[in-house]
């Protein structure tokens, strides 16, 4: 491989990070909000129970989904971030180790400011 195809190569690899980092946020996000959720249903059913607001059937049914969808998004999202925090981590692997593969050179700064007055 040559240099440009380990840039164009570091170039994909950090477009992929971007995106991996942007889908665990989002899926951190949704399991804020899957939290939120059953606790707020758990809440209303609790608040039910010890008879501080009135036992209504609709009620209780959103607050039972509440809890469910709750549960079931918190969980499906946290098995997504697993998934992508393990992909991530793998891709900035490949990169680290293609930027390691680089023939980078140090220019000082004197040496850059030296030719650039040459020139």
């Amino acid at each position: 491989m040559n240099s440009n195809s380990y840039r164009d190569e570091i170039v994909r690899l950090e477009a992929q990070i971007e995106e991996l980092a942007g889908r665990i946020e989002n899926c951190r996000k949704f399991i804020l909000a899957g939290q939120i959720a059953v606790m707020t249903g758990g809440a209303v059913l609790g608040a039910m129970l010890l008879g501080i607001l009135r036992s209504d059937p609709t009620i209780m049914g959103l607050a039972v989904t509440a809890v469910l969808g709750g549960i079931v998004v918190a969980g499906s999202n946290r098995s997504t971030v697993k998934e992508a925090s393990h992909d991530l981590t793998a891709t900035e692997a490949k990169r680290t180790e293609l930027i390691g593969q680089l023939e980078l050179q140090t220019v000082s700064e004197r040496d850059g400011l030296q030719r650039h007055r040459g020139t």
